[in-house]
């Protein structure tokens, strides 16, 4: 089944970057020389997406006027601005209602969303390679992780593996160290059934308060199943300031231009 549309939900406070935050939304701190949601679009992109819902807010507005500009000038984008749509988030109620907020423009087709934090280095496009094995199913990025790390993520339950596919028994939200199943997290990718929306629209607030995406992933096991995809490449957590440093100084060390920089820098402080 074809994947069309994807979803870019950036309507977050972006409080662990504050005060840069308070005037520049979290998609548009750089690596090096491109915004954060920048790599995200262009990864949307080469699999192929034709449209793009940003799930924005108030004092998002140079997200819109970024891609403005971007769109006018084809040496960044070959695409029509029409193929893109922005959509308002009134209050940060978590990635299920942000998810929601876009249920008008998708209707009942499957659809992609994409996390501009979770900045990922793939040989072609992580999202591409998911799109490449949906079968109908949800499916969800995923990547091992330290035990001591999963009350960040959501975590799977493993019924089994295939290869690069994981079929999910069920799934827990930021669960405690001790009650965790797998190490296996999610991470900012998905691709999702167009019936989400009739469980996010029932769904009540879960861990923190808000409406969460993996809560309804658990919803729909019965009915569609889930699938976790061991994806290849190179995962930054760009929602922390240390995964944004160090995203910044991997892509640095792989341009020829800056990697001297970079060696410089070092044994300077190593004398």
């Amino acid at each position: 089944m074809r994947i069309r549309k994807v979803v870019f939900p950036v309507g977050g406070l972006g409080t662990r970057f504050f005060p840069i935050t308070r005037a520049i939304p979290k998609e548009m701190l750089g690596i090096i020389d491109k915004p954060l949601i920048h790599y995200a679009f262009e990864e949307a992109i080469a699999a192929g997406i034709e449209q793009f819902i940003f799930v924005t807010r108030h004092g998002k507005d140079s997200i819109e006027d970024y891609f403005d500009f971007m769109f006018s000038h084809s040496e960044y984008f070959d695409i029509k601005m029409g193929s893109v749509c922005y959509v308002r988030q009134n209050e940060p109620k978590g990635l299920g209602h942000a998810v929601l907020c876009a249920k008008n423009l998708i209707g009942d087709e499957p659809f992609a969303v994409m996390s501009a934090d979770d900045f990922i280095l793939h040989t072609k496009s992580c999202i591409g390679a998911m799109i490449e094995n949906y079968d109908g199913s949800n499916m969800v990025a995923t990547m091992k992780v330290a035990h001591s790390e999963v009350s960040k993520y959501g975590i799977l339950d493993v019924e089994s593996e295939n290869g690069r596919l994981i079929k999910a028994k069920s799934v827990d939200e930021k669960p405690a160290v001790e009650d965790a199943k797998s190490d296996y997290a999610i991470v900012g990718r998905y691709l999702l059934s167009g019936k989400i929306f009739d469980v996010l629209s029932e769904l009540k607030p879960g861990v923190g308060g808000e409406i969460q995406l993996t809560d309804a992933l658990l919803k729909m096991i019965p009915q569609c199943g889930l699938t976790g995809f061991k994806f290849e490449g190179k995962r930054f957590d760009c929602g922390s300031k240390s995964g944004l440093l160090a995203a910044v100084l991997h892509v640095a060390s792989q341009n020829e231009k800056l990697k001297d920089v970079i060696e410089n820098f070092y044994k300077g402080e190593k004398r």
